[in-house]
């Protein structure tokens, strides 16, 4: 068989693209709360040096002071420094109604768009994800640990594996990668820290082989969105199988679960990942298509090393695709978190509905 390197990344919740997926997120927890399930939300949000633009459309959005949750949101995160501060920065909010056009389609529960969603699993570990992507979120869960421990270790952060493999089997890690926020002349710290984490997640994958490059620029001071823009669904493979698998286009963060981008891909999640849990195959992946105000999925793919025909009969027979069957199999108007797991991968957390093992 041959060998092969594949490579994955992760970003902390400190980085500027999560901390706009988390400001979007915590704007369509608010707008969920009260459980209304005509309630529309679509937002994004750009963050830039002390600085934060709100826009999008809703539609029964009854949030009170939208401003006050993106300061909530950035405190939480932990930024408190001069280029970003939660209690300074500037909100501009452009959010708006949702168009009456969309709503026609809408309103019964249609697709909220057209558009492609993928899921996959595998049994490279206990999430059922691919070991590169699994091990990056790993390290950058980790340093956050560290980090609330150290006060040398500031927010912003990234991680990157690469794995070794010999047709499906992991062999060893190649190559790491570690850029950790920190402050002003604390690099060599920081350097120790993350190598320290890294080894405690890659343990034995780890030989005298295997090269680090930890802090690679030399100096981290100036991060998150001070050091850099962010806006909500650029980490989109960040959030789902790390280049592993494909992605459809469309970003999770900022969207109610009628819109099928982020629902569908969670129910396209759940049934790769319970093929391979019950056993059908030992990996799976599996496309899922919609046109706008159209209930029922365009077309259903299925692909794996099992039987890929009776795994499509088996779920078109027994799972409910459109997007109120979906909505409630996992209950995703009363979901209500999506702000905490919109960080380290969509995927992976087994307390989330659409990461639970078993078909009922």
């Amino acid at each position: 068989m041959d060998k092969y390197i594949f490579t994955s990344e992760s970003v902390s919740d400190g980085h500027p693209d999560k901390v706009a997926d988390q400001i979007s997120d915590a704007l369509v927890d608010a707008g969920l709360e009260l459980g209304d399930r005509t309630t529309r939300v679509a937002i994004e949000t750009l963050v830039a040096t002390n600085h934060v633009t709100l826009a999008g459309e809703v539609k029964n959005f009854n949030v009170v002071d939208a401003n006050q949750i993106v300061r909530d949101t950035v405190k939480k995160i932990g930024y408190e420094q001069e280029g970003f501060h939660w209690n300074t920065l500037e909100i501009d909010n452009h959010i708006h109604s949702q168009s009456a056009d969309i709503a026609l389609g809408t309103d019964d529960f249609g697709a909220g768009d057209q558009g492609i969603m993928f899921g996959y699993a595998n049994r490279d570990n206990e999430a059922y994800l691919p070991a590169p992507i699994y091990y990056s979120h790993q390290i950058l869960k980790q340093l956050k640990q560290a980090r609330q421990n150290n006060d040398i270790l500031l927010p912003d952060a990234k991680s990157q594996v690469s794995v070794e493999y010999i047709g499906d089997q992991i062999q060893r890690i190649d190559q790491v990668v570690i850029s950790t926020q920190h402050t002003e002349g604390d690099c060599d710290q920081a350097r120790k820290i993350s190598q320290d984490v890294a080894l405690s997640v890659l343990g034995h994958l780890v030989d005298d082989d295997t090269v680090w490059h930890l802090n690679p620029t030399g100096n981290f001071v100036v991060g998150g969105p001070d050091g850099d823009s962010g806006l909500t669904g650029r980490k989109i493979i960040v959030d789902t199988y790390g280049g592993w698998a494909p992605h459809g286009g469309g970003a999770f963060s900022g969207k109610d679960p009628t819109k099928v981008d982020r629902s569908a891909a969670y129910m396209a999640r759940w049934l790769a990942k319970n093929v391979v849990a019950s056993e059908m195959a030992d990996w799976c992946q599996i496309q899922l298509s919609y046109a706008i105000g159209v209930k029922e999925p365009t077309s259903i793919y299925v692909e794996s090393n099992g039987h890929n025909r009776s795994i499509e009969k088996f779920i078109r027979s027994n799972i409910d695709l459109t997007p109120l069957g979906i909505i409630d199999r996992f209950d995703l108007f009363n979901y209500n978190n999506y702000r905490e797991n919109c960080v380290y991968g969509h995927f992976g957390n087994k307390n989330v509905p659409w990461e639970k093992i078993g078909w009922e």
